[in-house]
């Protein structure tokens, strides 16, 4: 029962990642003629949860910020956002934010199931 709720922990802090991803992916896309502007990501969330090296859900971490190096992406003016790039990243986010909501919906089902509740 105590694994289910480190479970509803992490899959909370994951679909916090992918919010927060998903954040910095659209002031990239916003910005994608702004001279000088670097593109931004997050750490990966294995990553983050490897440095925490503890139990996420006891306090609300940060995430590390990243300037992902863009192969072929800097323009003239020192832009190095990518669209296509971007939309990649987007999409990953937003998977990776449904695979931690439908985690979280199970556990809690499994636990209202344990005690006898239904949803």
């Amino acid at each position: 029962m105590l694994d289910d709720i480190q479970l509803i922990g992490l899959s909370a802090l994951q679909s916090r990642h992918a919010s927060e991803r998903l954040a910095l992916i659209a002031a990239n896309v916003a910005n994608a003629d702004t001279p000088g502007y670097l593109a931004r990501d997050l750490e990966g969330f294995e990553d983050a949860v490897r440095r925490l090296g503890r139990s996420p859900a006891t306090t609300a971490p940060t995430f590390v910020e990243t300037h992902p190096a863009i192969p072929g992406a800097q323009s003239p003016n020192g832009n190095n956002v990518a669209l296509e790039d971007q939309m990649s990243r987007a999409s990953r986010a937003m998977r990776d934010h449904e695979t931690a909501t439908l985690i979280y919906s199970k556990a809690l089902d499994f636990l209202r199931s344990a005690l006898g509740r239904k949803g």
